[in-house]
């Protein structure tokens, strides 16, 4: 074996785990993106001025809900097949806000395929649509909480309580992401209801902002203080100028998203509050890494064997763009579906 050889064996253990990490953390991004825009219209369901525009709010994602839903599913098979430990560690220390989540989620899509097939309790529908759609927002919010405080582990197993997951960090957590779906859902209607229902998203996406733009700076003061390797990462000198752009970016899409609401500008709002969502989940990555169980567990710790995560490597290497590729046409074909059609 020559030394070239010799050191792409070594380097295969310590790459392929941070080249799957890449790809799960692409596919949570994506999730809670495209997902979270179509969970904020059930949130904000129940407030919308009229029946016609909940109508308009449900055609307006009709095309994409279903599909947003792909990345879940990739994030969560991913996590089994290429980080086992950590899925072994997560799953029962979340089973409880994972099947809240589920329902919720089963509960919003039977009403999405329900509502329109049912003029006599279509209202009860409309609450299983919002219902559905608050409860797997919350639950959601209340994950990340649990995973950004850590788990209880011995011996890499998960020894902590069923209610674990459930304290004032992640109620939090849970109350913010739900702020951020919101704002998300406004930006969307903002570039695709009509002119009425335009005029109120702006006021939603207003109110939306104000709340998370003061729970990141809760988040970025809390954060730190849960584990001391966070506080270290961004307090040291060092890493406070090398780590200083990210905050000020942050900032700084703050307002330039006030300031294209203030504007009116159609499609500003939904892109800075995607670029506000990139910074919050860079700012994650940069507390967490390299942990995937905070504060004991690493990517390598928790990672497959290599040939294991090689072979996976091979199917999602082209699968990934497919996906991506279908994705992005979808909307572009689909952009401008009249309403009739997206439910029919």
């Amino acid at each position: 074996m020559t030394a070239a050889s010799m050191d792409i064996a070594q380097a295969i253990p310590i790459l392929l785990p941070l080249a799957w990490a890449a790809i799960l953390a692409l596919a949570v991004f994506l999730y809670v993106l495209l997902g979270g825009y179509d969970l904020g219209l059930g949130v904000l369901f129940p407030l919308a001025p009229s029946h016609r525009d909940r109508d308009a709010m449900m055609a307006s994602v009709a095309p994409f809900w279903d599909g947003n839903e792909t990345w879940l599913v990739l994030g969560g098979g991913g996590l089994l097949a290429a980080f086992p430990l950590a899925y072994a560690v997560m799953l029962p220390a979340l089973y409880i806000p994972i099947i809240l989540m589920l329902m919720g989620l089963i509960l919003r899509g039977v009403a999405f395929e329900f509502r329109f097939k049912s003029s006599r309790y279509r209202w009860a529908w409309d609450l299983a649509f919002a219902g559905g759609s608050t409860l797997a927002a919350l639950t959601q919010g209340a994950i990340i909480g649990a995973f950004v405080q850590g788990f209880a582990v011995t011996n890499n197993q998960f020894s902590g309580g069923a209610f674990d997951w459930l304290s004032p960090f992640s109620v939090v957590t849970s109350i913010a992401v739900l702020a951020g779906y919101v704002l998300l859902s406004a930006g969307w209607l903002i570039m695709k209801a009509d002119d009425a229902l335009r005029d109120w998203a702006y006021k939603v996406a207003r109110y939306a902002l104000v709340a998370v733009a003061f729970f990141i700076v809760v988040f970025s003061l809390w954060t730190p203080f849960l584990h001391p390797e966070i506080a270290a990462r961004w307090f040291s000198p060092g890493n406070m100028v090398m780590f200083s752009p990210v905050p000020l970016i942050t900032a700084a899409a703050v307002y330039g998203l006030w300031r294209a609401l203030e504007k009116r500008q159609r499609y500003a709002p939904f892109l800075w509050g995607t670029a506000l969502f990139m910074l919050c989940y860079i700012g994650l990555a940069v507390s967490l890494f390299p942990y995937i169980i905070p504060p004991d567990i690493t990517i390598w710790q928790a990672a497959a064997a290599p040939d294991s995560q090689l072979f996976m490597l091979y199917g999602a290497v082209p699968l990934l763009p497919i996906i991506l590729g279908y994705t992005a046409y979808s909307y572009y074909a689909l952009w401008d579906a009249p309403e009739h059609d997206a439910y029919h």
